[in-house]
């Protein structure tokens, strides 16, 4: 298999097959929603797992921020973590130390308490991963699943796409993009998207459900905007229409993906918020992504399924492509120098 994501088609199969007769499962398995969802009684519990494999680089941190992300897209409020550190036999205490201050430190930034895991060093590994699990909570009447939106919704998205690859090309591949011409200024620049504009769609998404009810939410990471596109409406029963023009994009990202011969619209995308709302909601979500520091634009609308989904760009309409692996995955199984 190709490396990353399962094949849609495979995960929808497998997904299907799983059977969930706990009638507190509210959300269990589904192709399409970022967490499932606990009933707990009073409010429901938000879980989430996901795993750091694109990068060593700030795995502590990093591992916080994608968990914390897919569970502020159903509402909720992260509050509990726990991780399973993978250590290669070659790891130095001194590394080993820093994942934790990093997990420690974004812990405190997010409102989230570590409360268990695992630790484990083994050779099935060739460097640090981490696995984390995060678990939040919401009241019930604020649950945002991807189901509730239907055709005539508005899509907006927030600070622009790929920023998460961008950062991550720019930190493994700057040798590889200084020989295509970029400078050093906006090589550095990238570098710094993890923390500016940021990965963390958790502030965006609470200033829109004070705001308004979101119909939907969705984080896109893996795959880029136009695999979180296809979730979304999958999610949603829906088509969808999308003006690729008003998709923003930030200028290192343009720079990299031409000099890299990337497609950014498949490429490893947290820091992006997509988000759905009625159409009179608009205005007063653009208003508090505003407000909260994160730029947003309405790039497009859900249809009736049977309308597919379809992309405007260059004056014509396309199909919303489809990216078999995330581009950086295929981009580094090519083979590049590493930047310092």
């Amino acid at each position: 298999m190709l490396q990353g994501k399962l094949p849609a088609r495979l995960l929808k199969d497998l997904l299907a097959a799983i059977p969930v007769d706990d009638p507190d499962v509210i959300v269990g398995p589904r192709f399409g929603e970022d967490a499932a969802v606990l009933d707990i009684g009073d409010r429901y519990l938000i879980a989430k797992s996901d795993p750091i494999t694109f990068t060593a680089h700030r795995i502590g941190w990093y591992a916080l921020q994608i968990n914390a992300n897919d569970v502020a897209t159903m509402g909720a409020r992260p509050r509990w973590f726990l991780g399973t550190l993978l250590l290669p036999p070659s790891s130095a205490e001194q590394e080993v130390q820093q994942i934790f201050v990093d997990i420690r430190e974004a812990c405190r930034s997010l409102g989230v308490t570590l409360v268990g895991g695992h630790t484990e060093v083994t050779d099935g590994v060739e460097r640090p991963i981490l696995a984390g699990t995060l678990l939040g909570e919401v009241a019930k009447e604020r649950l945002v699943v991807n189901a509730n939106a239907r055709p005539g919704d508005i899509v907006l998205l927030t600070q622009g796409i790929a920023i998460e690859g961008t950062a991550i090309l720019a930190q493994d591949a700057s040798a590889q993009l200084a020989e295509q011409g970029l400078s050093d200024a906006t090589i550095k620049r990238a570098q710094a998207y993890l923390d500016d504009p940021g990965i963390s769609v958790v502030p965006a998404a609470e200033a829109l459900c004070r705001a308004v009810r979101p119909r939907a939410m969705h984080d896109p990471t893996e795959g880029g905007l136009a695999t979180a596109l296809t979730e979304l409406a999958a999610g949603a029963a829906c088509g969808m229409t999308i003006d690729l023009d008003t998709v923003p994009l930030l200028p290192e990202t343009a720079e990299i993906c031409d000099a890299l011969g990337l497609d950014p619209l498949g490429l490893l995308a947290s820091g992006s918020l997509l988000a759905v709302v009625a159409p009179k909601d608009v205005l007063p979500a653009l208003k508090a992504f505003e407000k909260a520091g994160a730029m947003a634009a309405a790039i497009g609308r859900l249809t009736e399924p049977e309308q597919g989904l379809r992309m405007l760009a260059d004056g014509d309409w396309h199909d919303i492509p489809s990216f078999p692996r995330d581009e950086l995955a295929r981009f580094f199984d090519e083979g590049v120098e590493a930047g310092p």
